[in-house]
């Protein structure tokens, strides 16, 4: 009898135990549960965080490519330009302020990613020029300054993109600093040739250095009938007037002769011409290849970086183009002769390989170089300013690339 109440006293212990054990079981499934959920949710929040980066990066990708095509309507002169870049069509953008310009996502329809808003809101993706507190000057970028990031000066304009990202119910907010990536140009002269140049009638060549928002209708140092002279625009010290590797002629009566000014006015039979445009923007041949992009037998658009050429042979001097009452800016670059008549505005840099001929009223703010086969010649009311500001910004603009200064994540 003692043995079996024994042995039921034995089988009472064994089932309490068991109990014990599918209780800790049972609890331990129940935190694993709870544990899977929650980092179920913490990965899905995670997941939502990254998809609304990365649609905020988006943002910034569009505003730098609206910016590269200059949509955004911003002018370096007004410190408060801004630019807004709704999710809407056309017909459906928010009226804006003076200041601003608004557009429409570049997005395609019904495929937007959610970087900006449609309406009016804190969330819209926004481009300003990074500016003092009182929105009265413009930053810029200069890497051959010190320091590279200055107020005023010389340099390219800093932009400050907004952008925010949203997913699901979470948003994340990127703001970034950026400039275009300069292009480091040597320039000899405001005006450079491979050979005897002549300057005849009433041109006015300016070596000294000029600001980028020199008016088209300023022209040399002491102006002439009711033109206003340059002066009020120069920055700096410059370079010469004119630089030849070959003989450099002036002809005209003293009164209606070439007006030349510079540090110095001249430099003639000089050493050490340009092998080509890629020499002067310390680029290699391939590089500037890629650079200015593919030939134009006859283009009628000059803005940009053209470059004029009838055969796929850089440098071999074949082409020839006349443009007549044209306006542009960027750099030009002809494979063989130029002709530039009257009316014609240029705002960057021209390089021709061939001859040029020069004449009327033409104006040009930055640089021309003409390397030349036979002659170089400026007649008229040509006018050649130079602006190391203006070569920078124009080739730096259409050269497409820019330069994060800051990212941060607001």
């Amino acid at each position: 009898m003692r043995g079996t109440h024994t042995n039921r006293g034995e089988r009472g212990m064994a089932l309490v135990v068991a109990l014990l054990v599918l209780l800790v079981l049972s609890m331990l499934a129940l935190v694993m549960m709870a544990s899977v959920s929650v980092n179920r949710h913490v990965a899905g929040i995670d997941m939502q965080r990254r998809k609304a980066l990365d649609n905020a990066e988006a943002g910034i990708g569009e505003a730098l490519m609206r910016i590269r095509n200059k949509d955004v309507g911003m002018v370096v002169t007004n410190p408060r330009a801004t630019a807004q870049i709704y999710l809407a069509l056309a017909g459906s953008i928010p009226v804006v302020g003076t200041d601003t310009t608004a557009m429409g996502t570049a997005q395609p329809t019904g495929n937007w990613l959610a970087y900006s808003t449609a309406t009016k809101t804190p969330n819209v993706l926004t481009i300003t020029y990074k500016t003092d507190p009182g929105r009265t000057g413009i930053y810029r970028y200069d890497p051959t300054q010190t320091p590279q990031i200055h107020f005023g000066g010389t340099g390219l304009p800093i932009y400050e993109i907004t952008s925010t990202g949203t997913a699901g119910g979470t948003k994340r907010t990127v703001v970034t600093d950026v400039a275009s990536k300069p292009v480091i140009v040597n320039a000899k002269g405001a005006f450079a040739a491979g050979m005897d140049v002549n300057f005849t009638g009433t041109a006015a060549v300016c070596g000294y250095d000029h600001s980028a928002d020199t008016p088209p209708d300023s022209i040399g140092e002491k102006g002439r009938g009711s033109a206003p002279d340059c002066q009020p625009w120069e920055v700096g010290p410059g370079l010469a007037g004119a630089w030849s590797a070959g003989g450099i002629s002036i002809s005209g009566a003293a009164l209606t002769k070439t007006e030349m000014n510079g540090s110095p006015d001249t430099l003639s039979n000089q050493t050490g011409f340009y092998n080509g445009p890629w020499d002067m923007l310390n680029m290699s041949q391939s590089d500037f290849a890629s650079f200015i992009g593919a030939p134009q037998p006859a283009p009628t658009n000059i803005k940009g970086l053209v470059y004029v050429d009838n055969d796929l042979v850089m440098g071999n001097q074949s082409a020839s183009a006349a443009f007549h009452n044209a306006t542009g800016e960027g750099m030009l670059y002809v494979d063989g002769d130029l002709t530039l008549n009257a009316g014609f505005v240029y705002v960057g840099l021209i390089y021709v390989e061939g001859n040029l001929q020069l004449n009327g009223t033409a104006w040009i703010l930055g640089g021309l170089v003409v390397h030349g086969k036979t002659n170089v010649t400026m007649n008229g009311n040509a006018t050649v300013l130079y602006s190391s500001d203006a070569i920078t910004q124009k080739l730096s603009q259409y050269g497409g690339q820019f330069t994060t200064l800051s990212w941060r994540e607001k």
